[in-house]
């Protein structure tokens, strides 16, 4: 892969700093970089207390994590340096996400991660280290476009895409920062571990969230808003009660099991309220939503998100769900999202992603966060009134 960072003149004048997580992918980045000639430095965070997390399977950032980061650079032959970003961590990451689940949403701390630790205060580090690229292990590709700026588009490897999780990511953060592996495919990223040597070839991925890890969430809200543990009423849309609950940390928008209470028909979340403590549930069809109101939005497309008043997007409401077609407005009303097939079990607090197409070649144009959503009934009686 020869100049896969895609910069000018020698290679050896370029100061690259790695993310390296020590995990395989951030390996990998770090030893190819550094086999193209560059001039690599590895950084790995501390971000939490290692604590039960540190021989987890599953568990990343941990203490044996960082003893493989370190074990891989020496490899390489490159300098490595550890950084204690707990503070900053717990207050931008943990902190948030244990706020946004005590008021009845659905986080994702991974975006507020990559936007305020990896490619803020991170890339801050890299510039005082000298560097002028920051590189990670993300499965993503930054295309660089005909006026010299660069792009997000989805990784070449749909079931590894991470996308997703950058659409918080800065214009002028995406010209300084490289994704080596966006167009890999896993097997092959392993293969490359195993050709630089390194002992981390075989280590398994990530897959819970870091400071999370026995990954019971609830623990972890409770101990850090222990109000948000305060029991209450289990209602239907009737607002009859139907039972009672520990706390509307133990669920989610969209949950079927663990509700302890019997129907006629299956029941599911259909909505949070902390100010109540009410977890309201009904059938599967109530979960249906059309409508989504964002806030926080990113727009990384091209001009100005408001240039149209309507837009033809895909977006991904969910990691895990693929790209579906919808409508984007920018109005009085702030940004608005109408999903032409509609969506089941969608969350405030949940990111909505936006994309340029479907598939594996989509252009990510940005994204911002739920605010709230509207379900289907209604959504059509909205649009009813302004035909």
């Amino acid at each position: 892969m020869l100049n896969s960072l895609e910069t000018q003149g020698a290679p050896q004048a370029t100061r690259v700093v790695v993310a390296m997580s020590g995990g395989v992918d951030s390996s990998v980045t770090a030893a190819l970089i550094k086999a193209e000639g560059y001039d690599v430095i590895g950084v790995t965070l501390q971000l939490y207390d290692h604590g039960a997390a540190t021989h987890r399977k599953g568990a990343c950032c941990a203490g044996r994590d960082i003893h493989d980061a370190r074990a891989v650079a020496a490899r390489i032959g490159i300098p490595h340096y550890v950084l204690d970003y707990e503070a900053r961590f717990k207050e931008a990451v943990i902190d948030r996400f244990a706020e946004s689940y005590a008021a009845g949403e659905t986080p994702v701390p991974c975006v507020e991660c990559n936007r305020s630790i990896k490619f803020a205060d991170l890339l801050t580090t890299a510039r005082e280290l000298g560097a002028s690229l920051l590189a990670t292990g993300h499965y993503v590709r930054n295309v660089r476009l005909a006026d010299g700026h660069r792009a997000l588009y989805r990784a070449q490897d749909a079931d590894r895409d991470q996308s997703y999780f950058l659409f918080a990511t800065a214009r002028e953060q995406l010209d300084v920062l490289r994704f080596p592996l966006g167009g890999l495919p896993k097997a092959k990223v392993r293969e490359l571990a195993r050709e630089f040597g390194l002992a981390i070839a075989d280590k398994q991925d990530s897959q819970d969230i870091c400071f999370v890890p026995t990954g019971h969430y609830a623990d972890v809200i409770a101990r850090l808003r222990p109000g948000a543990a305060a029991p209450g009423e289990i209602v239907d849309l009737a607002g009859r009660v139907l039972g009672q609950h520990e706390g509307i940390i133990h669920f989610t928008v969209g949950q079927r099991k663990g509700l302890k209470i019997a129907g006629r028909e299956p029941l599911y979340v259909l909505r949070l309220e902390p100010d109540t403590r009410r977890v309201v549930v009904g059938p599967r069809a109530a979960l249906a939503t059309r409508m989504i109101h964002l806030h926080d939005v990113n727009w990384i497309g091209d001009g100005a998100i408001d240039d149209a008043p309507r837009r033809d997007v895909f977006v991904k409401v969910r990691s895990t769900r693929p790209p579906q077609p919808a409508w984007l407005t920018a109005g009085r009303n702030g940004i608005e999202v109408e999903l032409a097939g509609g969506e089941e079990g969608v969350a405030p607090g949940q990111a909505c992603v936006f994309y340029d197409a479907a598939d594996g070649a989509a252009r990510v144009l940005g994204g911002g966060f739920i605010r709230a959503t509207e379900p289907v009934a209604m959504a059509r009686e909205k649009i009813a009134a302004h035909a």
